[in-house]
């Protein structure tokens, strides 16, 4: 079945990369998360972008597949209304050189818990010439009942994951670093402290990063170290964290802190790891904002990720009154 789907708030624009700026995500007031898979589709290696949605009355799903050239997409959206229950379950299809590609998924037992993408009861699969090559969820038996198809012999790899939340003064998520390891708690706090220095107005703000409820960075005066990074062990991942929030301190409005974590070989870590908070990592402060181009080189090059096999958060981090 084919259903004629309808496109959500999320995706109103008619370029998905809207999805992806953080200046309309501010404005339209909602939780986005996208991740990027590498793996082998239509004869070629690509990427699959799969971006979840979320408002006060919809959730919205959209997968698109990386075409030719890196400005042209193939995609399909899904809009999840509460009162269209018919439509949390279905397929749709698009071709990608010449070959068919079909989206098919079932969400109509699937629990949010509160969150922009399912924890549970759902599958979401991407189907090319009879092999499965992109699974999420974990109804995994029954996606290949339903599409008929074989695993595909190559595992897709997660390349990029990038998360807009909103919140006061904490913001939370949990990642995987690599494939086979296991999920972290990542939460970001900003603290607004009291001061004796006159030229802070009576406050100095801290921030703490903290990675499955231990410390992993602590910065105290903020308003002199908005940006910079550090290097941290997580497990036995090396992770290289950035930061920039100066919009936080100095903007107005929807504004947003920028946190990035990139995957690193751990013999290129120096820190200790985030058991050991006592002994804090030395940090390398910035003058110059996080631009495009230093997400892009921190991410290993998102455009041509087909090479990295190294994993990057992207967390931005909308602060509401």
């Amino acid at each position: 079945m084919h259903d004629s789907i309808g496109i959500p708030a999320c995706f109103s624009s008619s370029d998905q990369r809207q999805a992806d700026e953080p200046a309309s995500v501010g404005r339209a007031g909602q939780s986005v998360f996208m991740s990027v898979y590498r793996t082998k589709l239509a004869g070629q290696c690509r990427l699959i972008t799969v971006t979840w949605c979320r408002n006060l009355l919809l959730h919205g799903l959209s997968v698109s597949v990386q075409g030719p050239d890196v400005d042209k997409h193939y995609r399909c959206k899904v809009e999840l209304k509460p009162w269209y229950f018919w439509r949390k379950q279905g397929s749709k299809h698009f071709i990608v050189d010449g070959r068919t590609v079909d989206v098919v998924w079932d969400l109509k037992a699937a629990k949010f818990n509160g969150e922009t993408e399912p924890r549970s009861d759902y599958y979401v699969a991407v189907v090319c010439e009879d092999e499965v090559v992109l699974l999420l969820g974990d109804q995994k038996k029954d996606a290949y009942r339903k599409t008929g198809c074989r695993p595909s012999l190559i595992e897709p790899t997660l390349v990029t994951r990038r998360e807009h939340i909103f919140g006061k003064r904490k913001f939370s998520t949990r990642v995987k670093f690599n494939d086979k390891g296991t999920f972290h708690d990542i939460s970001v706090e900003c603290n607004n402290r009291i001061s004796s220095n006159s030229s802070s107005d009576g406050f100095d703000p801290v921030l703490e990063i903290r990675v499955d409820g231990k410390l992993a960075i602590h910065i105290k005066h903020l308003q002199w170290k908005f940006r910079g990074n550090e290097s941290i062990n997580v497990g036995k991942n090396g992770v290289e964290v950035f930061w920039d929030v100066h919009d936080w301190l100095f903007g107005s409005g929807p504004r947003h802190g920028i946190f990035i974590f990139n995957s690193i070989p751990s013999s290129c870590v120096s820190a200790s790891s985030i058991s050991a908070p006592s002994s804090p990592p030395s940090s390398s402060l910035t003058s110059s904002p996080l631009s495009n181009q230093e997400v892009n080189s921190a991410s290993g090059d998102y455009n041509n990720a087909m090479g990295s096999s190294r994993f990057c958060l992207f967390l931005y981090a909308w602060k509401v009154e």
